[in-house]
């Protein structure tokens, strides 16, 4: 990945999702990365937490259970802070009404939170290449 990558935060969903889709997590990270540092200071934590959960796929892929485990749950709860519902302010519904369309915030938060309880009872070992995606774009199955 370049440096200086920038990219409209619904292409760097997207890319971010081809990537994962690839099996390259780590890559998908940088791409979500370079979106939070040039985000929005309302946005950052969003897409901090987006990018922490490509490196907990990263970490699973490379056999540390703990650190998936970590960082899946902690991007999980910043992606949980945008999803809102009664009784959310209205500043973070307008925090969310400016994330792209091409995101799926529930799915990547409850596939996240999925994977996460699995390598937590079953370990790193028990995954699958399957087990081993999440989705974060909208559309994608």
């Amino acid at each position: 990945m370049p440096d200086d990558l920038r990219l409209e935060p619904g292409e760097a969903v997207l890319a971010a999702q081809r990537l994962i889709d690839a099996g390259r997590p780590f890559h998908a990270h940088e791409v979500l990365e370079a979106t939070w540092k040039s985000a929005p200071p309302d946005q950052r934590d969003l897409w901090r937490g987006l990018a922490q959960l490509a490196v907990g796929l990263t970490h699973a892929r490379r056999g540390n259970g703990r650190g998936a485990v970590a960082l899946l749950r902690r991007g999980a709860g910043a992606v949980d802070s945008y999803l809102g519902g009664p009784g959310i302010p209205a500043a973070a519904s307008a925090r969310r009404d400016a994330i792209p369309a091409s995101l799926d915030l529930d799915r990547a938060r409850r596939d996240a939170l999925r994977l996460a309880d699995q390598i937590a009872s079953s370990g790193v070992g028990s995954l699958s290449e399957a087990d081993l995606r999440l989705t974060i774009a909208a559309g994608v199955d």
